[in-house]
């Protein structure tokens, strides 16, 4: 049945909208009236309208659902009913793409035809390992074996965004406190100078430019920034495969650990689940998110299908890297070997993440003891200086 919006008001007064699932519009029009609603507006929105409402989903979702889904399912819950629960279960955008995903289904589409529709939602492997599971009868089994890698997902998502808050604070309250000091504070003091009618110290000098640039150009610094940043975000966007290069030669090796976990831990989890190697290498290039190695591994795709195997065939990955594939292939257990690979390098990658943000706060409290000493120095120099002419 076809989900319509609607928006009224409530025997109290209070304004609501919602979704409901009716037949026609009359059948709508009663179904909101039997809530206690008096309905002002009631609309079915289009299938183009629907996709994108659905292209920003909240990043729990899709691993919360998934969890669900295989409980229902192992429970022994019907998949009909299963999808009915999940849709009651949810809210807004997630409830009606639930219900529209459930109506495929009760039509005679399958689980994975009926994601299709929402491919912003759910990527392409997630598709795939659905269609895996379906064909093999063990659906509730692939579920919860993809919840547990979009789970381990986030957490190393989770992992980067912690470990980027604590430096872009401290360079946040460090620049606050700097503009505050040079357009508030050191202009009164330099006042004091101005009127001496001395030599300034050349340190002085400087400082009463910046601040005279702080005071005055405040709005063309902080025009600067923005066009610096929508230059930088522009070329990011423009130049997206060089950057990517330029990321893969950053000393450290903290982002390129990060790649080589993201990379055996789709690769494995996608072979575990019965996907074809030819298929599975495909999409765990795809979820990369460095075009680089995904041009590289899709080049080994081609070698793989050629008689190659997977270790030969494979490029901008270290030796270390490429000894435990060859070891997985041979022992024949390279879905185990694989996941192995990805635990040693997503420790390897919170190691080195702690280390840099270790660095960070000795290197801002150094950046900062510099800045408050050039300042210091800048006001205390000229006031020696009165000093020895007083006496």
């Amino acid at each position: 049945m076809p989900i319509f919006q609607y928006r009224g008001y409530r025997s109290d007064g209070t304004e609501t909208a919602g979704t409901i699932e009716a037949s026609g519009m009359s059948d709508a029009l009663a179904r909101v009236k039997a809530e206690g609603i008096f309905p002002s507006d009631v609309t079915e929105p289009r299938v183009g309208q629907r996709k994108r409402l659905f292209q920003r989903v909240d990043v729990t979702f899709l691993p919360n659902m998934t969890r669900q889904l295989s409980t229902l399912l192992s429970a022994g819950v019907p998949l009909m009913d299963a999808l009915a629960s999940l849709s009651a279960e949810y809210r807004g955008p997630d409830k009606e793409m639930l219900i529209a995903i459930k109506e495929r289904v009760s039509g005679g589409a399958g689980l994975c035809r009926a994601l299709e529709d929402f491919g912003d939602s759910f990527p392409d492997f997630y598709r795939n390992m659905v269609q895996a599971g379906e064909e093999s009868g063990n659906l509730d089994t692939v579920l919860r074996k993809l919840a547990d890698f979009l789970e381990s997902q986030s957490a190393v998502r989770a992992k980067v965004r912690s470990a980027m808050i604590y430096p872009i604070f401290m360079m946040g309250i460090g620049i606050v406190v700097l503009s505050f000091l040079f357009t508030f504070v050191i202009p009164k003091i330099v006042k004091i100078f101005r009127d001496a009618k001395g030599t300034l110290p050349y340190i002085t000098i400087v400082l009463i430019v910046v601040s005279n640039i702080f005071m005055r150009y405040w709005w063309a610094l902080i025009g600067a920034a923005a066009a610096a940043y929508l230059f930088i975000r522009r070329f990011l966007r423009g130049h997206r495969l060089l950057v990517d290069r330029l990321i893969l030669k950053l000393p450290g090796k903290v982002i390129q650990s990060l790649y080589y976990a993201r990379f055996a831990r789709t690769l494995g989890f996608l072979l575990d689940g019965g996907l074809p190697m030819l298929k599975a290498i495909g999409l765990s290039a795809k979820s990369m998110g460095n075009r680089e190695i995904e041009a590289s591994l899709l080049r080994g795709a081609e070698k793989v299908a050629e008689g190659q195997k997977l270790s030969a065939s494979l490029e901008t990955f270290p030796p270390v890297f490429i000894q435990l594939v060859a070891t997985g292939e041979k022992s024949g257990r390279l879905p185990e070997t694989l996941n192995r690979a990805a635990d040693s390098y997503e420790e390897e990658f919170n190691r080195r993440v702690n280390q840099v943000v270790s660095l960070f706060e000795p290197l801002m409290i150094l950046l900062m003891g510099l800045v408050v000493g050039f300042i210091a120095l800048a006001i205390l120099l000229p006031m020696f200086q009165l000093n020895q002419l007083i006496k």
